[in-house]
C-alpha cells in the first residue's frame, strides 16, 4: 500500500547543466557544468500549482505537461508513495534547445525531487533509469546526477520488449580543466539535428570516433594536454553543420586557434574544454555577433536538500 507523503514537506532542488558528446563520444560522453536550475518543491491539500520564472518562463505549460511534473509522478511512483498536491516552483537559469542539457535537468530535478520527498529510498541506478527515460538516452541525465564527468551506455533487450537500461559512470575530471560556452542566440531542435545525420557511416570514421572516445576519457581525467585530440570527430558534427553553420564556423575557428572546441549535444552552443581561458578577442568578436560566452566550471551532483520550498 502506497505512503502518503505529509502536507507540507517540501525539497529544494540544484541542478546543473550538461554538455553531451563532448566532440566523439556521441550519446556516450557527458560533463556537468556550473549553470544550475533550481526546483522548489512541496506538498499541498491539493492540486497542482507550477511556478516557471527565468529561461522558458513563456514557454512552458504549467500544468500536468511540464516535463519537471511529469519527471515528479515518475519517482514518486518508481518509490510508490503519493502527495495530495504539488506546488512546483522553477528557477531556471540552463538555455533552453540550446544543447546544454536543459530538459534532462527537468527531468533530473524532478526525480529527485520525488525522491527526497520520499525520504531518498531510490537508488543512484534507479534515478538515471527514470531520468534517462524522458530522453531515451544517459548521457546529460547521468552528467547532472553523478557530476564531472560521465561515460554512459545503454542496454537493448535481443527481443526489443523490454525497455532499455541506462547506465552511467563517473569520470572525475582533472582540476584545471574549465569549460567556456559560446551560446548562439537561436534554439536548436534536437530531433531536426539528429535527422540529418546518416543512417551508415564508414568503418574507418567509426574507428576513428572510438578511439578518440578512448583518449578523451584519459585527457579529461589526467592528460588535459590530450584535449584537443580528445574532441576530435567524425560522426556527428560535420553532417550537423550544414543546419547549424554558425556553430560550425565557431568550432572550427576557435579550434584553428588550438582550442579543444566542440559542438555541444546538438548544439547550437559550442564548448571549450581548456586549462587556458580563451583569448579576450575573440570572446569579443563572439559577442559582437549576438553569441554570449559564459566561463563555467566542471560542476558536483546535483544537489537536494529538505524543507526549503
Amino acid at each position: 500500500m502506497s505512503v502518503e507523503i505529509p502536507i507540507g514537506t517540501s525539497v529544494h532542488v540544484k541542478v546543473p547543466a550538461s554538455s553531451a558528446n563532448l566532440g566523439p563520444g556521441f550519446d556516450t560522453l557527458g560533463l556537468a557544468v556550473s549553470l544550475y536550475d533550481h526546483v522548489y518543491v512541496e506538498v499541498i491539500d491539493s492540486g497542482l500549482e507550477v511556478e516557471v520564472s527565468g529561461e522558458g518562463e513563456n514557454d512552458n505549460p504549467l500544468d500536468e505537461r511540464h516535463l519537471v511534473v511529469r519527471a515528479i509522478r515518475a519517482g514518486l511512483n518508481a518509490a510508490d508513495v503519493t502527495v495530495r498536491g504539488l506546488r512546483v516552483r522553477c528557477q531556471n537559469s540552463i538555455p533552453q534547445s540550446r544543447g546544454l542539457g536543459s530538459s534532462a535537468a527537468a527531468a533530473v530535478a524532478g526525480v529527485m525531487a520525488a525522491n527526497g520527498l520520499a525520504g531518498n529510498t531510490l537508488s543512484e541506478s534507479t534515478l538515471i533509469q527514470l531520468a534517462s527515460t524522458f530522453e531515451g538516452h544517459p548521457d546529460n541525465a547521468a552528467a547532472s546526477i553523478l557530476g564531472n564527468a560521465v561515460v554512459s551506455w545503454t542496454n537493448i533487450s535481443v527481443d526489443g520488449r523490454t525497455a532499455p537500461q541506462y547506465e552511467a559512470a563517473r569520470v572525475d575530471v582533472h582540476p584545471e580543466i574549465k569549460a567556456t560556452a559560446f551560446v548562439p542566440d537561436f534554439h536548436a531542435s534536437t530531433e531536426a539535428v539528429r535527422r540529418v545525420l546518416p543512417s551508415n557511416v564508414s568503418h574507418l570514421d567509426a574507428r576513428f570516433n572510438v578511439s578518440r572516445a578512448a583518449v578523451m576519457s584519459v585527457a579529461l581525467r589526467d592528460r588535459p594536454d590530450l584535449l584537443w585530440e580528445g574532441t576530435r570527430d567524425k560522426l556527428h558534427q560535420s553532417y550537423r553543420a550544414e543546419v547549424l553553420p554558425v556553430s560550425a564556423e565557431w568550432v572550427n575557428r576557435l579550434r584553428n586557434y588550438g582550442y579543444p572546441a566542440f559542438l555541444s549535444g546538438a548544439g547550437p552552443t559550442v564548448m571549450v574544454l581548456s586549462t587556458e581561458k580563451v583569448a579576450q578577442d575573440l570572446v569579443e568578436e563572439a559577442t559582437k555577433r549576438g553569441i554570449r560566452v559564459l566561463n563555467l566550471d566542471i560542476a558536483e551532483a546535483v544537489e537536494v536538500t529538505l524543507g526549503e520550498s
